[in-house]
């Protein structure tokens, strides 16, 4: 996957709590087994919408999303940050998330940021109020830095930052341990091919 150590660009304000997975990606679109392609069908169902404004001129190539408390809840589909991503969304930040689109979404170069609530609806509506508003999102530093300039902290798990900024997904977790994997392999071998050995019947009468 792509690392991620910073971005900077407009937010896409989507001012909704609970938004759960089949909303994010809508089941009718989970018939890939690829990841990609599933970008042009995110918030499908939401489109035709009075105040949806995420497929607007201003906010259509935004990477950072900027949202409601209690995201990704639902099933636990993949798909869900697969098509975020391949939507172009780097960044989604919130007040909180569901655990697992949590997990996953840092397995597929996606980051999601965790600030107090106050703070996501002041960006929200600065998003509404000022299309276009830039934001930057610095993993190294751990720093959100607003249109206005201001500075927010959020807090990300150490294993979670090391794999993010190296773009590590979990085949190239484990692939740094092939050498330690092929010697375990290598002590597994036996020779010679395995007999299975059976015990005699009792004899009959």
């Amino acid at each position: 996957m792509d690392a991620f150590t910073k971005v900077r660009g407009p937010m896409a304000p989507l001012h909704r709590h609970d938004v759960d997975t089949d909303q994010i990606i809508p089941k009718q679109f989970l018939k890939r087994i690829e990841r990609t392609g599933f970008g042009e069908f995110v918030f499908h169902d939401w489109r035709d919408e009075e105040g949806y404004v995420l497929h607007d001129e201003e906010y259509r190539d935004a990477p950072v999303l900027v949202t409601g408390r209690n995201f990704g809840c639902g099933s636990s589909r993949e798909h869900a940050p697969w098509a975020l991503a391949d939507h172009g969304y780097r960044a989604i930040i919130a007040p909180s998330f569901a655990d697992i689109f949590h997990t996953n979404c840092t397995k597929n170069g996606v980051l999601p940021v965790v600030l107090h609530e106050d703070i996501v609806l002041e960006l929200i509506e600065t998003a509404h109020g000022e299309p276009g508003a830039e934001i930057e999102v610095d993993l190294h530093r751990q720093i959100v830095v607003g249109p206005d300039g201001r500075e927010h902290p959020f807090e990300v798990e150490g294993h979670v930052r090391e794999r993010l900024l190296n773009g590590w997904d979990d085949v190239s977790i484990t692939l740094r341990h092939e050498d330690a994997i092929a010697d375990f392999e290598r002590e597994r071998e036996r020779p010679g091919t395995a007999t299975l050995q059976f015990a005699e019947p009792p004899a009959r009468g």
